[in-house]
């Protein structure tokens, strides 16, 4: 550890009341609580508490001033007596690290380490541990990652289960939620990094990112696709199969059906909210055929209409 009193910004001759408010404000600023995803932060706590416990105990305070402990607490020298550089917990001032967090951790939601109060969320740090205490005991989590998941359309609707793979390269199938949507966020608890001091891993949050369909078409909840259809299908009418983020359904097409507008399917676009709309496409025989164009040159002839401005 740094120089005590460089870490909490007094010189040495600071009093006991210099010293406590340095490290009040200091505390309050690294706090895990009000810092849980900033590492460095947890690091700079750890670091505040332990150079206040140092300098708030007048005997160790005074073998630091001697040079006969180091920064971090430990014997110079031997013939030291270890047992007398000892963390203690309350100094002889009365005002021990645990006492100070007590004043504020009201705010941040627990006390540090038995105080934590019943329910009371996130991790609460144990300042004479240099660790932060989850709830059960366990140690600093490991850190979040962030992944991406390519997920179909039909998968989406369906709320299916979808393979992730992680940074570790470990393959996760993840159930979906009713619902989801593109940019949404699905929490995998301990599915992170492991932690670096024995706690409970972190945990992975998967973004859902929307493949390209190769068949539908995608304006928010509704949908649009294409089906072919033959020439005298078009002109007679009949049945055909469209396919539905659920599964195809059977389509009537009346005789003469207007291939410039399309059809509406109401209510099976993405998650049922909203439509599908079906774009007849009108395909003619390949290699061209004597009789058709016969028939087509009839028509032009003889039975003209207008299909463009």
């Amino acid at each position: 550890m740094r120089d005590p009193y460089t870490v909490l910004g007094v010189t040495r001759s600071a009093s006991e009341k210099d010293i406590k408010s340095a490290y009040r404000k200091l505390a309050k600023t690294y706090h895990p609580d009000q810092n849980p995803e900033d590492p460095s932060a947890h690091e700079k706590f750890a670091e505040a508490t332990h150079a206040y416990d140092l300098l708030n105990n007048p005997e160790k305070k005074g073998q630091f001033d001697r040079g006969e402990i180091d920064n971090d607490g430990n014997p110079k020298f031997a013939g030291f007596n270890p047992g007398s550089a000892a963390r203690g917990r309350t100094a002889a001032s009365g005002f021990s690290a645990e006492d100070i967090l007590k004043e504020f951790m009201s705010g941040f939601g627990g006390t540090p380490r038995g105080g934590a109060r019943p329910g009371a969320g996130g991790a609460q740090w144990d300042p004479f541990s240099g660790a932060a205490a989850q709830p059960g005991g366990g140690r600093v989590k490991g850190e979040d990652v962030v992944v991406t998941a390519a997920v179909s359309l039909e998968d989406a609707h369906n709320a299916a289960s979808v393979p992730v793979r992680m940074p570790s390269g470990k393959v996760l199938s993840v159930r979906l939620p009713e619902k989801v949507e593109e940019g949404q966020q699905i929490r995998l608890k301990s599915q992170g990094s492991p932690s670096p001091l024995g706690g409970e891993a972190g945990d992975a949050l998967v973004t859902v990112k929307f493949q390209k369909s190769r068949q539908f078409r995608r304006d928010g909840a509704d949908l649009r696709t294409d089906v072919p259809v033959a020439l005298y299908e078009a002109v007679l009418g009949t049945k055909i199969r469209v396919p539905t983020l659920s599964g195809s359904v059977e389509l009537n097409l009346p005789p003469g059906v207007d291939t410039a507008k399309a059809l509406r399917l109401k209510g099976k676009g993405l998650h049922g909210d909203g439509d599908l709309y079906v774009n007849l496409k009108v395909v003619l025989p390949p290699g061209g055929d004597p009789d058709l164009e016969a028939l087509m040159r009839f028509m032009r002839e003889s039975k003209p209409y207008k299909v463009r401005d």
